[in-house]
């Protein structure tokens, strides 16, 4: 039996989900409106994507789901069928750590390479981590074969819920934000803010609107996602070295937000220390432990690998590695 009553959570920019009631077979025109309702919004300034892909007006909310017998359930729970995890019954070796597990994943790839649940959770962490996930205008935010078979992107986004409630509403908002992205918008890049903005022209000047619950206030320019300012922007030097730079091949805000942060952070844990003394950061660029502090004002002589003042015990046992 099938309720009258369909219960829709809805994250509204950046901030908390909420359930919306709505009549079963409700459209997205619908749920605009009452959304529109309770944020104070105009409906037609709304966009509604879900795992990356935006669902026009016409759109129902009604689905068709299956439960699996062998777990009880309440009578309201619903269970979307994950078609392409399946028991290994010809025990086929997973494509990545080459174990024989069950259940697994089957890729629709024409090879049909199957892939254990653990790895394809690393898997999908990995290239989310990344930003490497693919946005498809029909399927979504979605991957393809480990393999990288072609024509096997995963069309049920619906397994992507086997990542688990922290990682899946990750997904869920890299999506949403790569969809805003790709439709010709921008990401505001306030601190703890992030919401997805669709500019209705192409000037530089951009305002987080902070009235009806829309954004922060942040005012900020669309090339450099800096501060607004009047003239050129800014030329930014970076310490990083060329081999790094060329990990920055993705979307360019997505990169600010994410990639090019993290490949940043890897950078300068591997690299650089504090000085023990003033606590500057200092670049290790060569193989002997001995480092000087660049500071004018500290000069202070210390070891790589001990972290303490240079000493004779230093430059016995470890000068150079």
């Amino acid at each position: 039996m099938v309720s009258p009553v369909l219960l829709v959570y809805v994250r509204f920019n950046s901030s908390h989900g909420f359930p919306v009631e709505l009549e079963q077979g409700a459209s997205v025109a619908e749920l605009k409106e009452t959304v529109g309702r309770l944020q104070g919004v105009q409906p037609d300034r709304l966009r509604v994507i879900f795992a990356g892909r935006e669902l026009c007006n016409e759109s129902t909310l009604q689905e068709f789901y299956l439960k699996c017998a062998a777990h009880p359930t309440c009578d309201n729970d619903t269970s979307a069928a994950l078609d392409l995890i399946m028991p290994n019954t010809r025990r086929v070796p997973c494509i990545a750590c080459t174990d024989i597990m069950t259940p697994v994943l089957v890729f629709q790839c024409a090879e049909r390479h199957v892939i254990c649940l653990e790895c394809f959770h690393m898997y999908c962490v990995t290239r989310l981590n990344e930003r490497q996930f693919i946005q498809e205008p029909l399927v979504g935010y979605s991957l393809p074969c480990a393999a990288s078979c072609p024509d096997s992107l995963i069309k049920e986004v619906h397994h992507f819920r086997v990542l688990g409630d922290e990682q899946y509403e990750r997904y869920q908002r890299y999506a949403a934000e790569e969809c805003v992205l790709q439709m010709g918008g921008v990401l505001c890049p306030a601190p703890g803010c992030g919401a997805g903005l669709l500019p209705v022209d192409d000037g530089r000047r951009v305002c987080c609107e902070l009235g009806n619950g829309l954004g922060c206030g942040f005012v900020f320019c669309r090339d450099c996602k800096a501060e607004y300012h009047e003239g050129p922007c800014r030329q930014r030097t970076h310490t990083a070295t060329g081999s790094a730079l060329q990990g920055y091949i993705v979307d360019e805000e997505a990169a600010l937000r994410a990639r090019w942060e993290q490949a940043s952070q890897e950078t300068i844990a591997e690299t650089t220390r504090p000085c023990p003394k003033c606590q500057v950061p200092v670049e290790k660029n060569g193989g002997c432990m001995h480092m000087v502090c660049p500071r004018p004002q500290c000069k202070f002589e210390w070891c790589w690998l001990c972290r303490v003042e240079w000493n004779r015990e230093c430059m016995g046992n470890h000068w150079f590695g």
